[in-house]
């Protein structure tokens, strides 16, 4: 049986305005944020998708992004969905990752001697916790976590050259098939509902 998921980034966060690393640290959606959010929901209203499950980091920033596609609906907070942990590089700028971040690796294992996560942590929780979420729907699965580590789940199905040509914006959405049988995710599409 094939079922869809649908994979989205949270909305823009004080830090992302700010240029500042998260990671596993948090801070607020900010206005547009909110509203980026809301024009997910209006792009699945409009499409008439729907959803018989619902899961989220447990980020406030993803929570939060959910709580305004899908307000008042119930849903699954998992540790699984986290952003990378960026070690002592969290709270720092951004530019601090100009010459750390690889495309084909993005930060491989050179997180680790400052505190933070490998690659093959990161791909390997994503991957099971996308996979037990698939499992345990029926059809379609709305799923909200971030930026870094959508991007890793992403290069775990394409190639490098492939997956650099995506760009994964707040609240953008990319949509995959999962084969229950095989257990295995197909790539369709990235949606940026907020154009």
């Amino acid at each position: 049986m094939t079922k869809t998921l649908y994979l989205m980034r949270h909305g823009q966060t004080l830090f992302n305005f700010k240029g500042i690393i998260q990671g596993a640290g948090d801070s607020p959606l900010t206005e547009l944020g909110i509203s980026q959010a809301k024009k997910a929901k209006q792009y699945f209203d409009n499409l008439g998708i729907t959803f018989d499950s619902f899961y989220s980091s447990t980020q406030e920033r993803a929570s939060d992004t959910l709580e305004n596609v899908v307000p008042g609906t119930e849903y699954v907070r998992l540790k699984g969905l986290k952003e990378w942990h960026f070690g002592m590089f969290e709270g720092e700028t951004v530019h601090l990752f100009d010459n750390i971040v690889q495309p084909e690796d993005l930060f491989g294992d050179r997180m680790v001697p400052f505190g933070g996560e490998a690659k093959a942590q990161v791909a390997t929780r994503l991957v099971a916790t996308m996979k037990d979420i698939m499992t345990n729907t029926s059809e379609n699965a709305l799923v909200v976590s971030h930026g870094t580590a959508i991007a890793l789940f992403l290069r775990q199905y394409l190639t490098i050259e492939q997956a650099v040509k995506y760009n994964i914006g707040n609240c953008n959405i990319l949509k995959f098939e999962y084969d229950d049988t095989n257990k295995s995710f197909k790539f369709i599409e990235l949606i940026d509902p907020v154009v």
